[in-house]
Formats: C-alpha cells, structure tokens, sequence
C-alpha cells in the first residue's frame, strides 16, 4: 500500500491549509466499508435490530402523534415507535415498491386493528394489499414502515436513509421543520465552517448551511484515509473544501484536505474526514448521531461527539 503525506496548500477559496502532515493511501487493496447495515433477528414476526432488548411490536395499535424538537409531529405506532414512508413508493393509487431486504430493514406496518388517535383524520387511514397479499397501513395513500435500527420508541434513525426513507408526519407528508422555525431563506449567512452549541450534543462542528458535519469511525487519519465507498456515499456525503479565511471557531491548522479515490477533494479535520448526513433535512439538525454505532458529530478539535 502506497502512502502519501498531505502537502499544505495555499490560501485559496477553494483549498484548506494545514501545518501538521496526515498520512494518506490512495491503494485500492483494501476492502470498501461501507456504512453499517442492520443486522436483524426476528421477534413476533417482526424484524429488530441485533442486540435490542426490547423488539419492535408487530402490530401498530392505536397510534399516536410525537412532537419531535427536530422535525416537528412525527407518527408512531401504539409503542412509540416511528412510521416512515419511502419516496419510491405512491400514494395515488397506494403502492409499496419496498419488498425482498428492503422490507427486512423496513417492516411494513400491519393494516389490521390499527386506530386513530386525536391529531390524525382517521379517514387517512387505509390500506395496500402487499404483493405476499399482506395488508399494509397507508396514511395519505403512503404505505408506512418502522426502520429496524430504531430500537426504542421515538427515534429517528431512519429519517433521510438513502435520501429516500422519511419519517410520516400526522397529514402524510414528510416530517420536518426548520430548528429556528424560519424558512432556508430567513436564516442567517453563516461562515464556511463553525461551531454551534447543539442543545443535546454541545459544541459541534456545521457547514456553511448549517448542516451537521460527522465523523466515520471506519476512517483512518493515518494514514488519512476514507472508507465510506459504494452505496455508502448515497447517505453520506463528503464535505467539501473551505476557504480558511472564512472559518469560525475552529483553528485553521486543523484544517486539511483527502484525496478520494475517484480524485475529488474532501475537507479532513485534524487528518479525520468529514462528511454530511443526507438524513439531516434543516440546519441544525443531528440525525447522523450515532447511526450504525460509526456515525458522530464533532468537535472543533476532530474528537468524536459521544
């Protein structure tokens, strides 16, 4: 395996500087790590990530509305648990394209003795006959799923999965509100790169649209090296290069810059590469927290956020 060592660049608007040297490979040896799939067992018919000591129900029961500081009323089933739609699916007729693997990761939500609480139109409720000729539950004409990693009620680790998986709000749209409650355009301009004091995680790390940048622990920092490849880069995104001189609360020698495989640039925080969660649908927001025990935000010094 051939290693390389990062060369400080210059001051330009679209490279970082950095004094300290990170190794870096570029060899193609090594196998890809792409970011972790679930590992599911099945309790009561229905699929629960390894490990979970408690499994998700497999019926929904009543359900019920959760108000969730990030993405505003969020559906869930009778336990708490939250009910996703998948963009690939319709609602118009109702059909559910999630089948095979996909409906191991995501169960579909059974039709059956399902109710409605106060805070969704019970005439929203429905159901789509399955391919296997199970019933699923639609809401709005959307069929509805749970997300196999979300081990315990009202988590949201599915939402924004593959740029495609959404937590169902209590109309059937997607979930999700602005954190400050002002629309994209309202918010203020903010540096390339800064800190902002996240009120569950403390001070962590954003872009310059206030998106929540994250480290892999399948990463090396030396040799800097990025093992998001594949299918992995459909929900994690590599942060781009900053211009230094437009960085705020974070020192600019920590700054560098990877080298991907593919030749493009990606911006490193203390040898460490960073990237953004495409579940992450408004600023501030940190859904990428924790996802597959690989995923966290970061410090302005590079260490993990746990």
């Amino acid at each position: 395996m051939r290693k390389f060592t990062c060369v400080p660049l210059a001051l330009t608007v679209s490279a970082v500087m950095m004094t300290a040297a990170c190794g870096s490979s570029q060899s193609g040896d090594a196998a890809p790590a792409a970011a972790a799939s679930p590992v599911t067992t099945t309790v009561n018919g229905t699929p629960a990530a390894d490990g979970d000591a408690g499994a998700q129900p497999s019926e929904a029961g009543r359900l019920s509305v959760w108000e969730s500081a990030g993405l505003g009323p969020v559906v869930t089933d009778g336990a708490g648990f939250t009910l996703y739609r998948f963009d690939k699916d319709t609602a118009s007729p109702p059909v559910s394209n999630c089948a095979g693997d996909c409906a191991t990761t995501w169960p579909p939500v059974p039709a059956d003795g399902v109710a409605a609480p106060q805070g969704i139109d019970a005439s929203l409720l429905g159901s789509v006959t399955r391919a296997d000729g199970g019933r699923q539950l639609t809401l709005a004409g959307w069929p509805l799923y749970r997300y196999a990693q979300d081990t315990g009620p009202r988590q949201t680790n599915g939402q924004g999965v593959g740029g495609t998986w959404f937590a169902a709000a209590p109309d059937g749209k997607k979930a999700g509100k602005s954190a400050t409650g002002r629309t994209p355009e309202a918010q203020e301009e903010l540096p390339a790169l800064s800190t902002v004091d996240d009120p569950a995680l403390g001070e962590i790390v954003r872009d310059g649209k206030g998106r929540t940048l994250y480290r892999f622990t399948k990463d090396t920092a030396w040799p800097m090296k990025s093992n998001c490849l594949g299918d992995c880069l459909g929900t994690w995104k590599p942060a781009k290069p900053v211009d230094v001189t437009n960085v705020k609360g974070i020192d600019p020698e920590l700054l560098s810059t990877y080298t991907r495989p593919d030749g493009t640039k990606q911006l490193a925080l203390d040898c460490w590469p960073l990237y953004w969660f495409t579940g992450d649908q408004n600023p501030g927001d940190t859904n990428g927290q924790g996802v597959g025990g690989t995923w966290f935000a970061v410090r302005a010094d590079g260490k993990l956020v746990k």
